[in-house]
């Protein structure tokens, strides 16, 4: 086994400190729904911020950073566009402010403040848990795989097959440790609900800040600038590109190619301009319903929320990309070291593992163990307890059993918690990559996602009907259309796994004609409830209608006016946080040159917010107005 007793105790004392940090808060936390699912709303939002940070510090978008970064250079900073990490600049501008004032428990439960309790908003009720479970079980699923792979490399199954009594191949050994790890998680989450999630969080990103600047400092003490850029082809460490990728590995490692032609990223710029296009779509609909949406709603106040959401970027970007960066250029030059074959292929997805099991010394070895399976444990415990919060406060408690206590509700909540978990890792059972995945939810079932969301925001007449038929429709084609056509694109050449990225444009154009026809051939919702909700959010857009009936009533109401300032402020945040992915990287390849120049740009762009956005925040309308005012 590569763990020694020293790695393995660090380890241990981890794990053994997060099951305290449940057990001590259980009875805290499960008061009632509101302290097991958002802390009470008592938290601070630099903390949740913390938390937040802590679970999109996942181990398996970590090994696929890792990964791009190898593969792509700095041209990779583009392509978690694919998430879109950017969506973090549209919470923090204007959309967490608009979610936390409607002071709810969920997304779902939401969708009544909007839609009401006629049948269109039952059924857009209906929709949004629906899309919330299946969404949850792809993030698990996802998790699952990553984790397996991650520790096979360091449990050798030759060391542990004696001690199990059954027969296990060798491509199922990575499910047999997810299947582990997931249970540890899911027990750790049962116990405190948010309450010890976000404790635990700040435990764990101590942790992975302690690991990343370890990694980086080992990286930079033995690998020169030179002997780096030996190692990668011309324009590696250059972030611009033309219409094509423009790196040729076949001198350096020529399986390389074969990776970037299997990912499809080739046509680099029509690639980035489709991430940029889809970006600005799924950031602009607000938050999926899942654990970021979830630490929106438990922050005090909507001033508090929307610095929570920028305050991730801050703290989550440069310690991830220290440590990725750390590991990328270890494992670039010791390429020949590692151990990434799997049969007859190579596996670039195992390069985190096997950098980390090559080059890291004992100690500091189970230090970064445990901050990895930190990121682990983090992620998948947020996303496990988004589960329950849909499920039982709005199927169970709403539908079946309205008179429950809040001891049976929590009771409730554990029961769901296990069965997502085994309904995950089923589905964690068939899958073939970290990638696969990882493209189908944020390509192809965002894209269902995106239409309804967007209108929902912008636009006065859209209703309960014609968001239910909007994703209906778009859930529906996006986990029906790429099976459909997937032999048409392998016939022309076209990876599978980049297939859904293709399809968003079919995805959102058939869930937007389901949604506008059926807003128009359905009834508008009740103008009281559309007059309430605009007062309350008061959202810019199309609310023309409304806002002339509130004005009808209260004659000095004023709309938003923000529009302008809102979108320049969310250009200068994206230019932040994409200088805040590159800076890590100039700094570890030691281009000083380059950091200084991010350096400023970080700094320029950060005054900025400081003036436009940070003094402008404000909780409720009426504040926002009297500080222009002022």
């Amino acid at each position: 086994m590569y763990l020694s007793a020293i790695d393995l105790g660090i380890i241990g004392v981890y794990l053994a400190s997060t099951v305290f940090i449940g057990l001590v808060l259980k009875n805290k936390a499960s008061k009632n729904l509101d302290s097991y699912f958002l802390g009470g709303k008592q938290l601070p939002w630099y903390m949740l911020s913390l938390s937040n940070a802590s679970g999109m510090f996942d181990i398996s978008g970590t090994m696929w950073l890792v990964t791009l970064l190898f593969v792509y250079g700095l041209k990779s900073i583009w392509v978690p566009w694919l998430w879109p990490v950017f969506n973090q600049v549209f919470l923090m501008v204007f959309l967490s402010l608009w979610l936390r004032r409607s002071n709810v428990l969920t997304g779902a439960e939401w969708m009544r403040t909007r839609f009401g309790d006629d049948l269109g908003g039952k059924l857009s009720h209906g929709i949004i848990v629906a899309f919330a479970i299946i969404s949850v079980l792809g993030f698990l699923a996802y998790g699952f795989v990553g984790i397996g792979k991650f520790m096979e490399i360091f449990i050798p199954w030759e060391v542990v097959k004696p001690f199990i009594p059954f027969e296990v191949s060798p491509e199922r050994v990575p499910h047999l440790y997810g299947i582990v790890f997931t249970a540890i998680a899911t027990f750790y989450v049962m116990m405190g609900g948010m309450l010890s999630i976000v404790w635990a969080d700040l435990l764990q990103f101590t942790i992975m800040t302690v690991s990343a600047v370890i990694i980086a400092v080992i990286a930079m003490a033995n690998v020169s600038p030179e002997t780096l850029q030996a190692a990668v082809p011309d324009g590696w460490s250059n972030p611009f590109f033309g219409w094509e990728l423009g790196l040729d590995w076949t001198t350096k490692i020529p399986e390389v190619m074969t990776k970037v032609d299997s990912d499809g990223y080739s046509l680099f710029a029509i690639f980035v301009m489709m991430l940029l296009f889809k970006g600005v779509l799924i950031s602009a609909a607000g938050p999926a319903p899942n654990y970021d949406m979830q630490k929106i709603l438990a922050t005090k106040s909507p001033r508090e929320a929307a610095k929570m959401s920028g305050f991730v970027s801050v703290v989550l970007m440069p310690i991830r990309y220290l440590m990725i960066a750390g590991f990328t250029v270890l494992a670039l030059v010791y390429y020949a070291d590692l151990d990434l074959g799997v049969g007859n292929t190579v596996d670039f997805e195992n390069i985190l593992p096997s950098a980390i099991r090559q080059f890291a010394p004992v100690g500091v070895l189970g230090l970064l163990l445990a901050g990895l399976l930190a990121a682990f444990m983090s992620t998948f415990a947020s996303t496990v307890n988004t589960a329950p919060a849909y499920l039982v406060n709005d199927i169970y408690k709403r539908y079946i059993k309205p008179d429950a206590t809040a001891k049976q509700l929590v009771w409730m909540s554990y029961v769901v918690s296990v069965a997502i978990v085994v309904i995950s890792t089923f589905i964690g059972l068939y899958l073939k990559s970290i990638n696969t995945i990882l493209v189908w939810i944020v390509s192809g079932l965002w894209g269902g996602y995106t239409v309804s969301n967007v209108l929902k925001w912008y636009w006065w007449r859209f209703n309960g009907m014609g968001y239910f038929w909007g994703m209906i429709v778009g859930i529906a084609a996006a986990i029906g259309l790429p099976p459909l056509v997937n032999w048409v694109f392998e016939d022309h050449g076209i990876p599978g796994d980049i297939l859904p990225l293709y399809l968003f444009v079919v995805i959102i154009t058939l869930s937007g004609l389901a949604a506008v026809i059926g807003t128009v051939a359905s009834a508008a919702e009740d103008m009281e409830r559309l007059k309430s909700f605009y007062k309350n959010v008061r959202p810019w857009g199309f609310w023309g209608p409304v806002h002339d009936a509130v004005v009808a009533e209260e004659p000095g109401f004023r709309k938003n006016p923000n529009f302008k300032r809102d979108m320049f402020n969310i250009l200068v945040g994206i230019v932040l946080q994409t200088a805040l992915v590159a800076l890590p990287i100039y700094f570890v390849i030691q281009e000083f040159y380059a950091v200084a120049i991010t350096l400023a740009v970080v700094i320029l762009a950060a005054l900025i917010l400081w003036q436009t956005w940070y003094k402008n925040l404000a909780d409720w309308p009426s504040e926002e107005m009297a500080k222009e005012a002022g």
